[in-house]
């Protein structure tokens, strides 16, 4: 079950005593334009460090070398933009970016990040439907691409997707991966199937 705004603002308001158990997402600067009464999720903002890749360092990303670790940190720049500043996103470029807000879900929810519509109509894309897994703990990595045909301004603190917090029936002890994620994070999506992979190649 999705959470809606009013049983937000109360969970905010009335956190539980265990701070295991507390939904937390800090700083909220305006709750009532963040959590508009009605709706089903809380708008969160954009922070201040990016990843940017560099296309010139690689010919291509293998996530099954051994070294795709140390591929991937020649492959991003990391950039800092000041509060007040603004980071330039050209036309068919990705970046990694973060949430202003610090997030802690417990044991007993998940979420998901949903770019806001008003920005996608302007060919800002956000990574639709990434998942929170419970337990999660940090920053939350937005995955951020222009597919129009102009630079848009990215101004840190800006509001930039929402927020989706659900119940999760049937969890015990909260394990995510994730943990304590303080910057924008890549991640190797094919590091579960090597050995699968291997194997396969073997039976050639």
């Amino acid at each position: 079950m999705i959470l809606g705004a009013e049983r937000l603002r109360r969970l905010f308001e009335h956190p539980a005593e265990d701070p295991a158990d507390r939904l937390v997402i800090s700083p909220i600067l305006d709750i009532d334009n963040q959590l508009k009464p009605g709706s089903a999720s809380i708008d969160i903002r954009l922070g201040q460090r990016f990843q940017v890749p560099r296309r010139t360092k690689l010919s291509a990303l293998d996530h099954l070398a051994p070294d795709h670790e140390t591929n991937v940190e020649k492959y991003k720049d990391s950039t800092f933009v000041r509060i007040g500043d603004y980071f330039v996103l050209h036309p068919r470029q990705f970046v990694l970016g973060e949430t202003l807000e610090w997030v802690h879900l417990p044991a007993t929810m998940a979420a998901y990040v949903v770019g806001r519509s008003s920005w996608g109509r302007d060919g800002l894309v956000i990574a639709t439907a990434t998942g929170v897994h419970p337990g999660f703990s940090g920053i939350l990595t937005l995955e951020i691409s222009n597919m129009g045909e102009i630079p848009i301004y990215l101004y840190p603190g800006v509001t930039i997707a929402q927020l989706f917090i659900m119940e999760v029936e049937g969890t015990s002890e909260a394990s995510s991966i994730h943990m304590a994620q303080t910057e924008p994070e890549s991640a190797n999506a094919a590091l579960d199937d090597k050995e699968i992979i291997k194997y396969f190649g073997q039976k050639q």
